[in-house]
């Protein structure tokens, strides 16, 4: 029987969490930090209590390549309640206005949700995590307060109708692939002004982040039973490589004294074979042995440039 009261121990690497309903994000990554007995961890992208689906959870060195989960696509299925607005713009809210929806039709949802694919800018929505004054948006929000904020670019890819229930109150379900920092309620809250009829975010789960698809993704519920049944040992079983979250960026392998230099903060030439694709590409490093050394930034004239460094001490295929 794993003993509850052992020391934090260095752990590396990347788990998927598939959060449940209710918890907070950052709730539930003291959870997993506890189970794995780690030092060191980070979630990579928040998600509200209200929503499910991948949450990232970086062990030791894998948290200095986080920026780059934080950076990458995310894909989400929601379902939007037409009809009802909230103030939080998700069915944890308050109602504010009522409108009956059932002229809403599916061609027209269509058409008006086409309008939101490729580059735009959203204002993000007074209940969100972000800081105005060194104070959360949404403390803000629970005062009755309206803080100006600012439009941010975001990107669209793919919003699609997977279902519609039409009706006085409709349930529309959608599938949406965007770029970091797109609010989902925000979506739904413009859709609803769009349509004339209001709307909000009643189920929220998210199924990709970056190359991370939910179907890798385990409970905590799943990771506990294991970690019951053989301790840590268990839970590192799940464990992802810590530059897992870079496959597809191109690999370069450098000799020990090239190894050396990289690690010192040291530029170093690579050999002509080298494919460069275009200059400051990220590229992963690893010596000779496969031991990953961490991200480099790669120059016109074949140099490669340290970015971020790990320090590792395993071996990766």
């Amino acid at each position: 029987m794993f003993n509850y009261t052992q020391r934090p121990r260095v752990v590396d690497g990347i788990f998927l969490l598939n959060k449940s309903k209710g918890v907070s994000s950052n709730h539930a990554l003291q959870q997993v930090k506890h189970l794995f007995a780690a030092k060191k961890a980070g979630h990579t992208g928040s998600l509200d209590p209200l929503a499910t689906g991948v949450l990232p959870v970086c062990f030791g060195e894998a948290t200095k390549l986080s920026r780059y989960l934080l950076d990458s696509e995310k894909g989400y299925y929601s379902v939007f309640k037409l009809g009802l607005e909230t103030d939080t713009g998700d069915s944890e809210g308050r109602i504010t206005s009522t409108h009956d929806a059932s002229s809403i039709t599916e061609r027209l949802i269509r058409t008006t949700i086409d309008q939101f694919l490729g580059d735009s800018v959203q204002i993000p929505p007074m209940y969100s995590a972000l800081k105005y004054n060194g104070q959360r948006l949404y403390k803000y929000a629970r005062k009755g307060l309206d803080i100006e904020r600012q439009p941010r670019p975001i990107e669209i890819y793919e919003y699609q109708i997977v279902s519609f229930e039409s009706g006085v109150v409709a349930d529309l379900e959608v599938k949406i692939r965007c770029s970091k920092g797109t609010y989902i309620r925000g979506l739904a809250s413009d859709l609803g002004r769009l349509l004339r009829c209001g709307a909000h975010v009643h189920k929220l789960h998210r199924f990709a982040v970056g190359p991370f698809s939910d179907k890798l993704s385990i409970s905590l519920s799943e990771l506990r039973d294991d970690h019951s049944r053989n301790g840590v040992t268990a839970c590192d079983e799940k464990l992802l490589p810590v530059d897992y979250a870079l496959n597809a960026t191109p690999k370069v392998t450098v000799d020990d004294k090239s190894a050396v230099r990289l690690q010192q903060g040291q530029s170093v030439l690579l050999s002509k074979g080298f494919n460069l694709e275009g200059e400051g590409d990220i590229v992963r490093v690893f010596d000779n042995e496969l031991i990953f050394l961490g991200v480099g930034t790669l120059k016109s004239c074949g140099m490669l440039v340290p970015k971020r460094l790990v320090a590792l001490k395993h071996r990766f295929n």
